[in-house]
């Protein structure tokens, strides 16, 4: 907290609310915020500009923005922050706050709408949206609106611990753009928003330690919600538990641990596992339909779930035991009651690493040339704890999601919920909060739905590489319409532009592979560059995949365009 004699004037002076705004995020740890400036916003960006504490990212869209601010949560581990205008600037980020609500990204969406006198009354006031609240509403964790100026700072502060509270999600709070421009006193501020994670019932950890006790088979299942839990969750399986991850919770075991399937969660050889594994302990998982065979995969029993949403407990699979709580408290008070080595079947853990091997070289087999881009990022995405974006593309659904290794579960970011055209945004994001260059793969169709993104990137020097697998449209799709449809393909070849040529006049660095040999030393002089660029593989140049992809394979995550 900030007791200076600067500080004390502040409280007896009177401030614009949108300058209050701008200070509350700035003490509250808000480094960056994106969006797009607008009429409707403009006193808070003004003061933003004007303070120098917070560096806003102005993208080229809303929806651009929106990812932005959410890949920046999962790497900072921090609050998200996006600023967008009322009316169409609003809903222009929808899409792409509903990929943060599914993957429980902690943002604090700061939208705007009219001028209090007109509100909700559709009186066609310049921006209206009469049910704008209601819009917001379907897409946020929680919708709160700053109806008088006095309260605009308690209502953001509302909201960014809504956001961060477990389950963590998206918040809009609508701030009207004459309350923006009112003077109140100033007030103290918090210098931080500590939200306290939820306690198990001890008596439930009790019953769960003897469950463990009576298995000599057990699996953990760990999910986004176990991210913050690795310490824990790998002591666990170190003392005698196997491991399997969702595409969310990568990296919570250390991928390359022995006794991980890591994400290889519906190979065949996982199946197998699962088939003779005598518990199986659910933390923060929805057992997602397309990483479990919408809910028909057989998985082990006694299930027990471990979810800090109580709402949660047997959604998607009966539990029989359900505990609600923290997941890092709930890992932590099994380790307390637990020796320090369990007896679980040696074999068991044994052919875990077996498994994941054989899993591993199924998917090797599919990826005829493009071994070489997967394995060329498997010894350098983890090795120099690259941040790794994934849009939803043809190389991510086969071997982006689960070959190539995270340094840290914080560290991989993808569209959990299946959208497109999300990943150069994504990448943006991500590289203002990480450490180190950002690795982005992205495809040519994707690309095209943000495609303006790009300029954002080499505009703000946005420290990322964007591999961009170019086939000429949706390659997943052409797949499945000759296997399905009698290869009638209709609507999945697109025009996309000459790469080259774009990327040379918004002065964003490109280089084309068209002969696979030639992308290790290209990945190379990316990776040691400074800044944004582009490394396309030409993909008609260099050929298919060994087998063709028509629909997600075992443990695929997203959309199949």
């Amino acid at each position: 907290m900030d007791h200076s004699p600067l500080a004390a004037a502040r409280l007896t002076t009177e401030e614009a609310v949108g300058d209050l705004i701008a200070r509350t995020l700035a003490e509250i740890g808000v480094t960056h915020a994106f969006g797009v400036i607008s009429i409707h916003n403009m006193p808070i960006l003004d003061a933003i500009a004007r303070q120098g504490r917070i560096r806003f990212v102005p993208a080229r869209g809303e929806a651009g923005a929106m990812n932005m601010a959410d890949a920046h949560a999962r790497v900072s581990r921090g609050l998200g922050v996006c600023i967008t205008s009322t009316g169409t600037g609003a809903g222009n980020a929808a899409g792409s706050q509903v990929e943060a609500l599914t993957a429980g990204s902690p943002v604090l969406h700061i939208t705007t709408t009219i001028d209090r006198a007109f509100m909700d009354r559709d009186r066609a006031a310049i921006h209206d949206v009469p049910r704008q609240p209601d819009m917001l509403r379907a897409i946020s964790k929680g919708y709160i609106r700053a109806w008088e100026p006095a309260g605009a700072v308690d209502a953001l502060l509302a909201a960014a611990r809504l956001a961060l509270a477990a389950p963590s999600g998206p918040v809009s709070l609508e701030i009207p753009v004459d309350v923006q421009r009112v003077k109140v006193p100033g007030r103290a501020l918090p210098a931080s928003l500590h939200v306290a994670p939820v306690p198990p019932d001890p008596a439930q950890l009790d019953a769960l330690a003897e469950m463990i006790l009576r298995a000599e088979r057990p699996m953990l299942w760990l999910g986004g919600g176990a991210r913050h839990a690795a310490e824990a969750a790998t002591a666990l399986v170190d003392r005698g538990f196997a491991a399997v991850t969702s595409t969310q919770g990568r990296a919570t075991v250390p991928e390359s641990h022995p006794r991980s399937l890591g994400a290889f969660n519906m190979t065949p050889a996982a199946q197998g596992l699962y088939d003779r594994a005598d518990l199986m302990i659910v933390v923060g998982s929805r057992l997602r339909g397309n990483e479990t065979r919408n809910n028909a995969m057989p998985l082990p029993r006694p299930l027990v779930q471990v979810d800090a949403d109580p709402t949660q407990a047997g959604r998607n699979y009966p539990a029989d035991l359900f505990i609600a709580g923290d997941a890092r408290l709930v890992l932590e008070g099994l380790l307390a009651r637990l020796p320090a080595t369990l007896a679980t079947d040696a074999t068991f853990l044994h052919d875990v690493a077996i498994a994941r091997a054989q899993s591993e070289g199924a998917l090797r087999s599919a990826l005829g040339p493009y071994q070489v881009v997967a394995d060329a990022l498997l010894a350098r995405v983890p090795a120099g704890r690259h941040p790794f974006v994934r849009d939803v593309t043809l190389s991510n659904s086969t071997f982006g999601n689960r070959y190539v290794h995270l340094a840290a579960p914080h560290l991989g970011v993808h569209a959990l919920g299946g959208g497109i055209g999300q990943g150069i945004a994504m990448a943006i994001g991500a590289s203002m909060a990480g450490e180190v260059k950002t690795v982005a793969l992205v495809g040519d169709g994707g690309a095209m739905l943000m495609i303006g993104e790009l300029a954002t990137a080499a505009d703000m020097g946005a420290n990322a590489v964007f591999i961009l697998m170019n086939d000429g449209g949706y390659g997943v799709i052409r797949n499945i319409q000759d296997a399905q449809y009698g290869g009638r393909r209709h609507y999945a070849d697109l025009l996309t532009p000459d790469f080259g040529m774009l990327c040379a006049s918004i002065r964003l660095p490109h280089e084309r592979v068209s002969r696979i040999e030639d992308f290790e030393a290209a990945l190379d002089r990316a990776l040691a560059a400074e800044g944004p660029c582009v490394v396309e593989v030409d993909m008609t140049s260099i050929g298919p995949f060994a087998e063709s992809f028509a629909g997600p394979p075992a443990g695929a995550a997203g959309s199949v365009r």
